[in-house]
């Protein structure tokens, strides 16, 4: 608590800096020695509207009035202490099955060898059932072993009683206990905090690469200088 008595913010936004997209799985990446924490979701999942709300910043991500849009991960150094990776959107109908092909192995690919991911903030939305999109991700990252924190999206849109019911729900078909499933929203602010918390615990973990050090760092470029963004 502060001296006021108001609870105290997990995380302080001090400095944000872009650092530029990676457009392919081998492609240009920024290089830096911080942790990383991705975030990642199905196309609509309010995703670019949460991680807005997370730093405090009205337009850091992009919220695009077209769902899949964005095709390149970005990468943003949150107060020198981490850097934050904003995932490509999946799962969106509309977009050609060519374009939806290439996302995976970005994603995918940048996951499994990027050394200094520690772990994921992975979106569900809180009103529906997760999608096989969503299922398929989520049995990824189980096999992977990357650490994962659910965040339950646009719970304005439900009535107080009905998000607990959905959290509960949610939990059940993913096979993880609710009480580890954050209900948030970027309208009202709720679990905003509690997610700031759990990614600030995250990030001072050790690395969960460590039992298994023979990650293949080699194949992302070395270029320090990001593109305009």
């Amino acid at each position: 608590m502060s001296e006021t008595g108001a609870p105290k913010d997990p995380l302080i936004i001090r400095d944000i800096e872009y650092l530029g997209p990676m457009a392919s799985d081998t492609s240009w990446r920024p290089t830096h020695t911080l942790p990383e924490v991705a975030f990642g979701g199905r196309s609509n999942v309010g995703k670019s509207s949460l991680i807005n709300k997370l730093v405090r910043r009205k337009k850091l991500a992009r919220v695009s009035n077209t769902p899949g849009r964005t095709r390149e991960i970005h990468f943003f150094r949150v107060n020198q202490d981490f850097v934050l990776v904003d995932l490509p959107g999946y799962g969106y109908a509309r977009i050609s099955k060519e374009r939806r092909s290439e996302w995976r192995p970005l994603i995918e690919g940048f996951l499994t060898r990027s050394p200094g991911v520690r772990g994921i903030v992975q979106l569900l939305d809180a009103r529906h059932d997760p999608t096989g999109d969503d299922e398929q991700m989520l049995g990824f990252l189980g096999e992977l072993g990357l650490p994962t924190i659910i965040a339950a999206t646009k719970v304005d849109k439900l009535s107080k009683g009905a998000v607990a019911k959905r959290i509960r729900e949610i939990g059940r078909l993913i096979g993880m206990d609710d009480s580890q499933i954050i209900p948030f929203s970027a309208i009202t602010g709720e679990g905003r905090d509690e997610l700031a918390a759990a990614i600030v615990s995250l990030i001072g973990q050790p690395s969960w690469r460590e039992e298994t050090s023979d990650v293949d760092s080699g194949r992302f470029g070395t270029t320090t200088d990001a593109p305009e963004r």
